[in-house]
């Protein structure tokens, strides 16, 4: 089992990984980690009782060049319940490239229905097995709005080094 440590400026969060469900997206995450990718990157889209979002600007917000999108694995059987982990994307069902959230909630709504634009869904692939209350830390940030973003909290949170453990 690989697990990830996300090194936050408030706390750690330890993620395990589900190869099996989501081959294409934990290999992709895994590179990323590998890279440094998000060392440096902070969350910078907090929405309580829903989820907190990072893994692809700086502080200063940002963006950070990533590679090629990957496959959409939503239709994989994984479900975007509290504590998973999720890659962000755009409208585009096959668009994730870097950026993933926690779920701070049960979100079915987020969860694939069908092969169509609407029903594609978010790739789940993994769990947080340790540092929930960090992440429920972070899910109560203030937030503001600026240089465009909304929910952006209003003292960075950092994720400042990633581990990975196999």
């Amino acid at each position: 089992m690989t697990t990830i440590t996300l090194i936050t400026n408030v706390g750690n969060i330890d993620i395990s990984l589900n190869k099996q469900k989501a081959p294409v997206t934990v290999r992709n995450f895994i590179q990323y980690c590998r890279d440094g990718f998000y060392n440096d990157t902070i969350f910078h889209r907090v929405i309580a009782g829903f989820m907190i979002q990072g893994g692809g600007h700086s502080e200063d917000l940002i963006e950070k060049p990533t590679r090629d999108p990957i496959v959409n694995e939503a239709n994989r059987g994984l479900k975007n319940t509290i504590g998973t982990i999720a890659m962000a994307r755009t409208d585009a069902p096959h668009s994730a490239t870097a950026q993933f959230f926690i779920n701070l909630a049960d979100n079915d709504f987020l969860d694939y229905t069908a092969t169509t634009n609407s029903g594609w869904g978010y790739t789940v692939f993994g769990n947080v097995t340790t540092g929930m209350e960090v992440v429920n830390h972070i899910a109560q940030v203030n937030t503001t709005t600026t240089q465009g973003h909304d929910d952006v909290p209003c003292s960075a949170i950092i994720i400042k080094q990633v581990t990975i453990t196999e």
